[in-house]
């Protein structure tokens, strides 16, 4: 060992309280929490957005690093024109911290019902969005993108990702019902095929980097909810729709191997659950996944996310941050499981 070598050692040693030739050890994991929200505001802006900004000012007061917005920051019949997109940018910036927004389907796939061209529309979000190596919000964070990082996936920009204490978070850009293969355009439905293949790639690098990094947890968001039974209506235990391969044939035997508890948040059915319904092919539980839906109209609520690594069995917890200007589902009948 050199001077130097030994010198930065017993400093390090220093530092943990440690006696001379112990060995040195790990600092226990940090507990800290995030914000997960999304499908919202809906409607005009009159009408939603004095309740939506509320809730963004009650997100702030609470002080936390970064939010993640899973998609669907308007209704599926609203306008896609850039006026709306610069609207709900403006809501995005109101964010005191960092904002990270992964999209959803009303806000490009869905703009063929006002008669706009949905992958046109999904350029305009790309470039209003997803411009450059920083997050959204008033204290952006550093991003990498999947379009700088890997260039057979150029274009999907907003496939992002960052780590904060030793945790590896990622999005990644699937969109509910039916993912875009479900559409009338074969050019809608081609694009839905590349963006899967682009979402595989990314959630397996994901998985390598949080493994590299000895990282304490893995975090991924998207909009879908890809736990559909064939009739579209409810979220069905443990199958995964064929839509959903990135989710089916990557995230999920990659979780079942990882060293490290993976939580995956999503939007789409507006309802909050926290729970672990992924199983594997045989039809054990998947013990090290998670997966957080979040509130959406009209709850217009937020979730509260601690990572709490050096919990046993309980590497993440929720708790809802209430909106008063909001319908309250305390108040409403409970979907029954």
């Amino acid at each position: 060992m050199s001077i130097d070598a030994g010198r930065r050692r017993a400093l390090a040693l220093l530092a943990a309280g440690a006696a001379p030739g112990a060995p040195l050890r790990a600092q226990p994991p940090e507990t800290f929490d995030f914000i997960a929200l999304g499908d919202m505001p809906y409607g005009r802006d009159l009408l939603a957005g004095p309740p939506y900004r509320g809730l963004i000012d009650r997100i702030n007061g609470l002080g936390l690093p970064f939010a993640i917005h899973v998609g669907d920051f308007k209704d599926g019949t609203a306008a896609c024109s850039d006026d709306e997109y610069r609207l709900q940018w403006q809501h995005f910036q109101r964010f005191a911290g960092a904002l990270v927004y992964t999209p959803g389907d009303n806000d490009w796939l869905d703009c063929h019902r006002r008669g706009d061209d949905p992958l046109e529309r999904l350029q305009a979000l790309r470039a209003r969005f997803f411009a450059g190596g920083r997050s959204l919000g008033q204290r952006p964070i550093a991003l990498q993108r999947q379009g700088a990082q890997m260039p057979a996936h150029a274009a999907y920009v907003e496939n992002q990702r960052w780590t904060h204490q030793g945790v590896v978070f990622a999005t990644f850009h699937t969109v509910g019902h039916r993912n875009g293969f479900d559409a009338d355009s074969a050019a809608v439905r081609a694009e839905a095929a590349r963006r899967e293949a682009a979402n595989a790639a990314w959630i397996a690098d994901s998985f390598a980097l949080a493994r590299q990094t000895q990282a304490v947890a893995l975090v991924l968001a998207t909009q879908a909810e890809a736990l559909i039974d064939p009739r579209g209506r409810t979220a069905q235990r443990g199958r995964v729709h064929d839509s959903f391969t990135s989710i089916r044939d990557t995230l999920l035997p990659l979780a079942a191997g990882a060293p490290h508890p993976v939580l995956l948040v999503h939007g789409d059915f507006h309802t909050y659950r926290f729970d672990q319904p992924f199983v594997q092919p045989g039809g054990a539980p998947l013990a090290n996944l998670w997966r957080l839906q979040v509130y959406g109209h009209p709850r217009l609520h937020a979730v509260r996310v601690r990572v709490q690594p050096g919990v046993a069995g309980q590497p993440f917890a929720c708790s809802p941050v209430w909106n008063p200007l909001s319908s309250d589902p305390r108040q409403e009948p409970q979907p029954i499981n």
